[in-house]
């Protein structure tokens, strides 16, 4: 009786159908589009008082840019919620969405005021990385249950 083995293509194949394989790590559309349908988030750029959360560029009296992320557009806390640099909203973003409360039916609507930033491809990466490394290890542990065998790897001493 020969031993069903855990190979890369099996976990691979696995992963695609989860939305969390190669196919989609090598396309970036794929994988934003995996995220944001895992987290039940949806980016728009039309601006509405609906939305749960906010990031848009501001300038200051003296003509400065800076970047606003809030969950409340009407009370801006400029010690939180202000930042100079877009290059921090990536952080800010993905941890909104990873503690995200949107479901399939009602998803939740992040603004942004230019869907075309940096960060927001930031954020995706993250998060795309976090989840495919998640679901490797459930779909080992599924492979595993199914009567699969990890390769032991043969040691020369």
């Amino acid at each position: 009786m020969s031993k069903k083995l855990i190979t890369d293509e099996l976990i691979n194949e696995r992963l695609e159908a989860k939305g969390f394989g190669e196919k989609q790590a090598n396309d970036e559309d794929l994988a934003k589009e995996a995220v944001l349908k895992h987290f039940s988030v949806k980016f728009t750029d039309q601006w509405s008082n609906n939305a749960d959360f906010y990031i848009w560029e501001e300038t200051t009296a003296d003509g400065y840019s800076v970047f606003v992320a809030t969950h409340d557009q009407n009370s801006v806390n400029v010690n939180e919620n202000v930042y100079y640099y877009d290059s921090d909203l990536g952080d800010v973003l993905e941890e909104h969405i990873r503690y995200s409360n949107g479901d399939e039916d009602n998803p939740e609507i992040i603004y942004v005021d230019d869907l075309h930033q940096q960060f927001i491809d930031d954020a995706i990466i993250v998060l795309f990385e976090y989840l495919a490394e998640r679901f490797e290890e459930e779909v080992i542990d599924e492979l595993k249950d199914e009567g699969y065998e990890l390769e032991k790897l043969k040691v020369e001493l």
